[in-house]
């Protein structure tokens, strides 16, 4: 809903300051401007990306559209789900978490908390290293390097689509440049004309400029920018992970290595150690 907003807010001053000083909007419609413009944008995106970034980026603005995925709550949830998760192995031994680990589906343990079983990447990043700790791995210090690693590599796959998308925005402005090129190239054609008719030739071509930088900047960029900030954001739920299990597999108890979770977060979406505490408290016993 912000995302729609936004975007109302861009063309609204724009186009209102415009007609505000005495513009005249009529002239803002040149469609063959915008084809030129946006066709050349998308051939050159799906020239110089893989099939994969492609796919990606229009999941990527569906993400948008939808908003944040994380907030305090869902936090909450996740931090109640690994704290039953090491309670449970703490008092019957990581074999207890074999069976849940090895079909979350039809877990009863995972079912308590249906944002975080919902969330594919997370339960799979989750599963395969407590699948590693019910098979032996107990060395904390190569786990944590190994998750650094997939963690690297996830950041890196992320970037690839925000990335595009920003070299698309940076690219935009250029070929604003390239349509009012043709445009003055048409209008040179049409010299003999009046200067009423050049006049309206040369404003023609000069909406080419105006449109790569609009969509550059207006729309373009900021989509670039609100896919990265939805990839950080998935980022920080794995490192929440990440900081429990290796507290976990340092010998801490539940409640503090739910601890270590928690101060992982970003304060703005972090609950209070209170909230945590009082959630887990009204946890059935495992």
């Amino acid at each position: 809903m912000l995302v729609i907003v936004g975007a109302v807010v861009v063309v609204a001053s724009v186009l209102g300051g415009y007609a505000a000083m005495g513009g005249h909007l009529a002239v803002l419609a040149q469609p063959f401007e915008l084809v030129i413009i946006a066709g050349a944008a998308f051939g050159a995106f799906v020239i110089a990306n893989p099939r994969i970034v492609l796919v990606r980026a229009g999941k990527g603005i569906v993400r948008i559209l939808k908003g944040p995925r994380y907030d305090k709550q869902s936090y909450v949830e996740l931090l109640s789900l690994l704290y039953q998760i090491f309670k449970l192995a703490k008092t019957k031994g990581m074999l207890a978490l074999e069976s849940h680990v090895e079909n979350p589906a039809e877990s009863s343990l995972f079912q308590q908390f249906p944002s975080v079983t919902e969330n594919a990447a997370a339960m799979t990043f989750l599963c395969d290293y407590l699948r590693m700790l019910t098979l032996g791995t107990e060395n904390p210090h190569e786990v944590e390097a190994l998750i650094d690693e997939e963690l690297e590599t996830r950041h890196a796959e992320h970037n690839q689509v925000s990335s595009a998308i920003q070299t698309v925005a940076d690219g935009l402005p250029a070929l604003g440049i390239v349509a009012a090129v043709l445009g003055v190239i048409k209008t040179m054609g049409a010299i003999t004309e009046p200067p009423e008719v050049l006049g309206r030739l040369i404003g023609g071509a000069l909406v080419g400029t105006f449109l790569g930088v609009f969509l550059a900047y207006g729309f373009v960029g900021p989509i670039a920018h609100a896919i990265r900030a939805l990839d950080n954001a998935e980022m920080k739920y794995l490192q929440c992970i990440r900081a429990g299990l290796l507290a976990h597999m340092q010998g801490y108890p539940p409640a503090v290595s739910v601890e270590f979770a928690r101060k992982a977060l970003l304060e703005l979406d972090r609950p209070t150690f209170y909230e945590v505490e009082e959630a887990v408290q009204a946890l059935p016993p495992v």
